[in-house]
């Protein structure tokens, strides 16, 4: 059987990094800069991880947290923002992440 797993946010299989919702070129160079190549790379790794690996780049705040996020769960990063901020500033804040 082909395809996503069923629990898969994605109604087709996206190809590239930039078929994520959300992301773009952009977001392909960042995460490259963190041997996260592939659509597979990036759904393996757990989104609190990945935002601390990219965190020290340049460009890079609260937002990308909302747009990993985000694009794992085939929503806006504007969405995850509204409805999960909290939830997410408290993990972040448990990881010594959080906003000053």
């Amino acid at each position: 059987m082909t395809g996503q797993p069923v629990d898969s946010p994605y109604p087709k299989k996206p190809l590239r990094l930039r078929d994520l919702a959300g992301f773009g070129p952009r977001s392909e160079e960042i995460l490259a800069e963190v041997d996260v190549c592939t659509v597979e790379d990036f759904m393996a790794i757990d989104p609190y991880e990945l935002y601390e690996r990219i965190l020290p780049m340049k460009g890079i705040g609260l937002n990308s947290i909302y747009a990993i996020i985000g694009a794992r769960e085939n929503l806006s990063w504007l969405e995850v923002s509204q409805t999960r901020k909290t939830e997410i500033l408290m993990r972040l804040d448990d990881m010594g992440l959080a906003p000053k």
